[in-house]
């Protein structure tokens, strides 16, 4: 067993990850008609927990039905209630020593109009989604309603935590955005913005009241675009982070145990969120935005990083570094050493190989299938296909090629 401090353990609250490799939420389109897992939810999930990560974050599991970006989304109502905690259950019984987490969000305005309601909080809608019906601040109260009861359903049925969703382009971004500039309940300046979040965090810590339950937050620090998340207003795209550290310092204060580090919105910014990988460089401003959490939180609240994937095993076309300073591991265990990070969290490899930890930790490097950063998995979701690695799984390689054969190739790359 390698001594790497990436194969440590690390309190996160009162739940003990007995290593630093964290898997992101990835939305995958295979839930049933009620949004329940489906036997290709159970067969993703259990080899993610025989790879035996750290940390698993149940992809972004819709609080409202009618409002949602994926047509066969997995949700979290009372009507999953049971199914959900069979999906725990099962899942525990594989490997009971990672901490699972749950990650609740609402779609707003990124709802997809061909089978929900798309809904936005703005006045003005943000270009390219005027197809969408501005909410009341009650409805935005009803929201919160919905997030608190999808927290407490969560724990109940034996999720160690939540990820209270407030990056990505979703109802989390839409509000806090300087975009959202009109005066009201929710929008304008930054207590009105901040309520949205701080509400539920609040609400979530009081109302379940458990000291072992995990509360925090994945965060887009800068979304990229004029109006996003860490710009300076309403109309510029100039980055000032003022704010996303009012955030996470806000977070943290009302119950947060973690922040989980990410960038841009797959909606609008992709290439932010992860790295192209015609343009791997781009990974490092990552590296930046976690130090800034880092640099603004406690020591005990846990800071995990995101866009790892692009360095693998060093084999992507960076300049100026050579390949073996250049890959996971190396920049796993650097950022952990040096401060910047608690935890590596990882998105696209999940679907390429479950089982890097595992083989990480056996020093069987040389067996992990690497994601290539292809990212036809995300082609997937757009097309609101069922998710998974058009590398190396046979299924998908096929779908992947009758999709392009039936439908031409793919013209927009964002969700």
């Amino acid at each position: 067993m390698s001594e790497e401090v990436l194969f440590t353990p690390i309190k996160i609250g009162n739940k003990v990850a007995p290593n630093r490799l964290a898997w992101n939420a990835m939305e995958c389109c295979d839930a049933d008609e009620n949004g329940n897992p489906s036997d290709k939810t159970y067969e993703r999930y259990e080899k993610l927990f025989e790879g035996q990560a750290g940390l698993i974050n149940l992809e972004a599991i819709t609080i409202q039905y009618d409002s949602r970006s994926r047509k066969n989304q997995l949700s979290i109502m009372p009507r999953n209630l049971a199914a959900l905690k069979k999906f725990v259950e099962h899942l525990k019984s594989i490997n009971k020593n990672n901490v699972f987490i749950f990650q609740l969000t609402h779609s707003g305005e990124i709802s997809h109009p061909g089978f929900s309601e798309r809904v936005r909080v703005t006045k003005e809608p943000l270009y390219g989604y005027e197809n969408s019906r501005q909410l009341s601040a009650e409805e935005v109260d009803d929201i919160i309603e919905m997030f608190v009861q999808s927290a407490k359903i969560a724990h109940d049925v034996g999720a160690d935590g939540v990820d209270l969703k407030f990056c990505h382009g979703y109802m989390g971004s839409q509000i806090l955005r300087p975009f959202n500039k009109e005066n009201w309940k929710y929008g304008g300046s930054w207590e009105n913005r901040s309520r949205f979040p701080f509400t539920i965090t609040e609400r979530v810590k009081k109302e379940i009241n458990d000291p072992n339950f995990v509360i925090g937050s994945k965060v887009s620090i800068f979304e990229g675009f004029p109006g996003g998340q860490g710009s300076a207003g309403p109309d510029t795209a100039l980055m000032d982070l003022t704010e996303s550290i009012a955030l996470i310092k806000g977070l943290e204060e009302r119950g947060a145990n973690y922040i989980w580090q990410s960038a841009g919105s797959p909606s609008h910014t992709l290439a932010l969120s992860q790295t192209d990988r015609k343009i791997p460089d781009h990974g490092y401003f990552h590296f930046y935005f976690q130090k800034v959490c880092r640099d603004n939180l406690k020591k005990d609240t846990v800071v995990i990083g995101s866009d790892y994937s692009i360095y693998r095993d060093g084999k992507q076309p960076f300049q100026a570094v050579a390949p073996e300073k250049n890959t996971l591991k190396f920049w796993g265990n650097k950022n952990i050493n040096e401060g910047i990070i608690d935890m590596v969290g990882l998105g696209r490899q999940s679907f390429a190989d479950p089982y890097l930890p595992q083989k990480m930790m056996e020093g069987r490097d040389a067996d992990i299938k690497w994601c290539t950063a292809c990212d036809n998995c995300i082609e997937f979701l757009i097309r609101q296909e069922p998710v998974g690695c058009s590398t190396y799984n046979k299924p998908y390689i096929k779908r992947m090629v009758e999709i392009r054969k039936e439908q031409g190739n793919l013209k927009e790359k964002h969700t």
